[in-house]
């Protein structure tokens, strides 16, 4: 579904990416752990679009996009739903306005049908009924629930979630992973998580990446990170000094 290639990134004089090299496969959730300030955020930035590479490929089912314009990045970015740290709610919308937001803007859809779409997506998070109230209204963990109904909206096939369990409380973090498994199962997505939640993380995914100092320093499924054998890695997805 995408394949990175050689991704380099720098701001100014400092250097992020240093040449990442990843595939994601069709239909599978693939996590990404490392600490603060590693470049997880960025490397989903750039995935979508948002950012353009120095130096790299990002291939998008075969198209490398950080070749492409900004017409031509908008209709890839239709295959794609994003849930932000935060969740990132509009404040004055309404839930249902916030959850139909892209289908107002970049469909023709009637608002029926567009009612009708967010009230489906409402569901599917848990949140039946919930339409015409305010974000302030709303519980961290709803809110979440809420910034990923937006997220599928437009029924994308590649879902993007930025840190979805930071912010809420552990109860609430569970119900979060157990709905990112369920999507997957019932919409057949490709998922990529950014995390430092190993919890979330070994929960979710099918497999795992560490991206450290610029680059993915191992990639492989919950039982096989488990059993690292990388100090960096293992010092990460322990918490404990490499000296213990």
């Amino acid at each position: 579904m995408i394949t990175i290639t050689d991704l380099f990134k720098n701001f100014g004089e400092y250097p992020v990416l240093k040449g990442v090299n990843i595939t994601i496969n069709k239909g599978e959730v693939l996590v990404i752990i490392g600490q603060s300030g590693c470049g997880k955020s960025v490397l989903l930035k750039h995935i979508i679009g948002i950012l353009k590479p120095d130096k790299g490929k990002i291939e998008v089912q075969g198209k490398d996009i950080a070749k492409f314009n900004e017409s031509q990045l908008n209709e890839v970015r239709k295959k794609f739903g994003m849930l932000f740290q935060g969740a990132a709610l509009f404040d004055s919308l309404t839930v249902r306005e916030n959850v139909g937001f892209f289908l107002d803007e970049h469909t023709k859809l009637d608002k029926q049908t567009i009612s009708k779409i967010v009230a489906e997506k409402l569901k599917l998070v848990g949140l039946p009924g919930v339409e015409n109230l305010m974000p302030f209204a709303l519980s961290g963990g709803m809110r979440k629930r809420v910034g990923l109904a937006r997220a599928i909206a437009m029924d994308p096939e590649i879902i993007l979630y930025d840190e979805p369990t930071t912010g809420i409380d552990p109860i609430m973090a569970t119900a979060i992973n157990e709905l990112i498994r369920e999507l997957q199962a019932k919409l057949s997505l490709t998922s990529i998580v950014v995390t430092h939640d190993m919890v979330s993380a070994y929960y979710v995914a099918d497999r795992i990446a560490m991206l450290d100092d610029g680059k993915i320093i191992e990639i492989g499924t919950p039982e096989e990170i488990r059993k690292t054998t990388n100090p960096i890695v293992k010092q990460f997805i322990t918490g404990k000094s490499t000296n213990n």
